[in-house]
């Protein structure tokens, strides 16, 4: 069983994740996330080529996966905004460790777009957490999420964590839109719409609902 190198690096970014504390009014207006509340068409069309093209590569491999990371009992409008915001943070990290694996030619290529887009927007959530909410204590659901994220990535293959956080893209895409909107993601009505049609963001028009405004 292959396990990745860079573990030690993420156990130490999610250990200064679950040990601070946090204040109230912590993720102020100055911190701008507004250009993740609607995705363009054309960079979820690079994520959704890139994530056709995994998949294609994936059934001509022998990997055998049960990798459940995404699979949470709870939505990601029920955390607070600054868990949100942690929350995709270390999504980004995960999806954007895994994008910069030696991959082949006609992958990596294809990947550059969906990778420099991640990475940008992950900086953009660190930069807010940095300026806004430094010392946060992440909450019960996040932070056993972030633990079961943490054994993950020393116990499961690279393989598998490949395929868990590309096939998974979408879902941190609508995590991504959620933490953006802030107080409006809420649940219900806007965040059972996110769940319900996550598979829209892989449409080049975007979401159905925001179309028919």
């Amino acid at each position: 069983m292959v396990h990745l190198g860079f573990t030690p690096l993420l156990v130490l970014v999610l250990g200064a994740s679950l040990g601070a504390a946090f204040p109230h009014d912590a993720l102020k207006k100055s911190c701008s996330l507004s250009k993740y509340q609607f995705l363009v068409p054309h960079e979820l069309k690079a994520v959704q080529k890139m994530k056709e093209q995994f998949e294609d590569i994936m059934l001509l491999s022998d990997r055998k996966c049960n990798t459940r990371l995404f699979h949470r009992k709870w939505s990601t409008a029920e955390l607070s905004v600054p868990d949100r915001v942690m929350l995709v943070e270390a999504e980004l990290d995960l999806a954007t460790a895994m994008l910069g694996l030696p991959a082949s030619p006609s992958f990596a290529e294809t990947r550059q777009r969906p990778l420099a887009f991640l990475t940008q927007a992950r900086e953009d959530l660190r930069g807010c957490m940095a300026a806004e909410a430094p010392s946060h204590q992440p909450s019960g659901k996040l932070r056993h999420w972030l633990k079961k994220l943490q054994a993950a990535m020393q116990t499961e293959t690279t393989g598998c964590l490949e395929a868990s956080a590309i096939l998974h893209l979408f879902q941190v895409l609508n995590d991504l839109r959620c933490a953006a909107l802030r107080e409006q993601c809420t649940w219900p009505p806007l965040a059972a719409r996110l769940a319900r049609h996550g598979a829209a963001l892989t449409s080049p028009k975007g979401w159905p609902e925001d179309q028919e405004k």
